[in-house]
């Protein structure tokens, strides 16, 4: 039998009224979805009598509902939404009466080693510094490891074990150091990893706060000051209550370290900025939001609703690793073409790779709708169907803005090309295209020259792009396009200054 898999279970109350045949046809979809029943009867008999009036056309079911999803507060709801949804598909009259969250979050017991007692003058106590300090050290260990409160492991250290072990009455119990204080009781296991997950959060959060402060100006700082302090007041708090008993101070102190690390990240940390922060930020959420979304692919609607945006950004990422987009753009800024630039192959497939890392954000929409439906968002409720007309609207408009920041990055490297030129400095590369100050030489009267762009000036250095076929491509400051010249016609040497007159 193949076990299906799921997050959460929730113990519904449903109520199915109609015919007898319309209980059994309830009772087979429920096994189709892999819910169990755990219990059956009429309305207003066994638990229900006394609670809700008798009525022979109705009929209750526990039923054990299992799906994906983050526990919380919206959970219950969750299970009654796939309730409806079920009504809906196996047209059936079914109503969620109560429901009640299973909790099978697992107990965090305390681990114990076990350690001999032959060395002890009263096996009894520990009587002596050295006898206890060697014991502290694992000096005695025996290898077994026994978890629960303390009388319970020592118990359990000396319990007898099958193949004919005896029990051992020299054996004691010393705390693992890798666990916890006696006086700390800490939470379910799950409720660790939540209640972590939170304070990670609203530290990173005071971190980004932190980003955008170091670029904002006037009244704007105010505002990202206190969202900063709202949010390291908030992860202060949740450290506080960290654990379930004790070490509130503990806790504290764990959140101000937690704090302070990320607030020396994003304040000392060089090169970040808020446009490179929602970049990141956006990259980090895309798979781990697709990942949410494909692990509840549970119908055609929804498979259709995350592999669509997939396979349009897999596609495109396919033809843009075959051509260089980013190389078109720059040179066409410059009025220059592609394969006049004639970069080399590796570094084509760098700038894909570069563009693709803006395409992959495509899926930041279908990630974020994962995110959503894992937290069980009312809008992301089963049998609400999306409107196909304004998702692919959505995802035109998302694929329109990543074509904007393509767009924008070829845009900056040529201004910042032709600033260079006219500022007569050292011009920054893009993606293999490397343009170099050189020394134009006729080896021809100047008469003779054939150029295009205007004439040649060999008393001044001129930024090259290098040779295309026969033609030296080359950058003319006065009027601000390409000027092209027979390569045949000059000979090319290296500048030593460009803002000085060539040699």
């Amino acid at each position: 039998m193949v076990r299906r898999r799921y997050d959460q279970r929730v113990l519904t109350l449903v109520e199915v009224r109609g015919e007898a045949r319309d209980f059994e046809q309830a009772k087979a979809e429920f096994a189709l979805q892999g819910w169990p029943v755990v219990e059956e009867f009429g309305r207003g008999e066994g638990p229900s009598a006394g609670v809700l009036t008798p009525d022979p056309r109705s009929r209750l079911y526990w039923v054990e509902i299992r799906f994906f999803g983050a526990r919380g507060g919206r959970t219950e709801r969750a299970a009654g939404w796939r309730v409806r949804g079920l009504a809906k598909a196996a047209v059936l009259e079914m109503y969620v009466r109560r429901t009640r969250l299973v909790d099978p979050d697992r107990e965090l017991l305390e681990e114990y080693r076990s350690h001999t007692t032959a060395h002890r003058r009263d096996p009894r106590r520990a009587t002596g510094r050295r006898a206890r300090a060697l014991e502290g050290w694992g000096h005695y260990d025996t290898g077994s490891v026994a978890l629960g409160t303390p009388s319970e492991a020592r118990r359990l250290a000396r319990m007898p074990t099958p193949g004919g072990a005896a029990a051992g009455a020299d054996l004691d119990v010393r705390m693992s150091p890798r666990r916890g204080l006696r006086r700390i009781e800490l939470p379910r296991e799950e409720e660790l990893t939540r209640r972590l997950a939170v304070l990670i959060g609203w530290s990173l959060g005071m971190a980004c706060a932190v980003v955008f402060l170091k670029e904002a100006g006037g009244p704007a700082r105010w505002l990202w000051i206190a969202v900063g302090c709202a949010c390291l007041a908030r992860a202060l708090l949740v450290a506080t209550r960290f654990y379930e008993a004790g070490g509130r101070l503990f806790g504290f102190s764990c959140g101000c370290l937690t704090a302070l690390l990320f607030l020396v990240l994003a304040y000392w940390a060089p090169g970040w900025i808020p446009a490179q922060l929602l970049l990141c930020a956006g990259m980090a959420v895309t798979p781990v939001g697709i990942w949410l979304l494909v692990r509840q692919w549970t119908t055609w609607s929804e498979w259709l609703t995350a592999t669509v945006p997939l396979a349009v950004t897999l596609a495109t990422g396919l033809v843009v690793a075959s051509g260089s987009v980013l190389h078109g753009l720059y040179g066409d800024g410059l009025d220059l073409t592609q394969e006049e630039l004639d970069v080399p192959g590796l570094w084509q497939v760098a700038a894909g790779l570069k563009l693709i890392t803006y395409l992959a954000l495509g899926l930041l929409g279908p990630a974020l709708w994962g995110i959503a439906k894992h937290l069980h968002l009312a809008f992301t409720r089963p049998g609400e169907y999306l409107n196909a007309i304004i998702y692919v609207l959505l995802y035109v408009l998302v694929l329109a803005s990543l074509a904007g920041l393509a767009a924008d990055n070829a845009a900056r490297a040529v201004a910042r090309t032709k600033a260079a030129a006219e500022q007569r400095r050292e011009a920054p590369p893009y993606f293999g295209v490397r343009p170099e100050w050189v020394c134009v030489r006729p080896t021809v009267p100047t008469a003779e020259l054939n150029s295009e762009g205007g004439l040649v000036d060999p008393r001044w250095p001129y930024l090259s792009f290098g040779t295309a076929g026969d033609t030296v491509l080359l950058w003319n400051t006065d009027t601000g396009a390409p000027l092209k010249q027979r390569s045949d016609q000059v000979r090319l040497e290296p500048a030593k200054d460009p803002a000085r007159p060539c040699p």
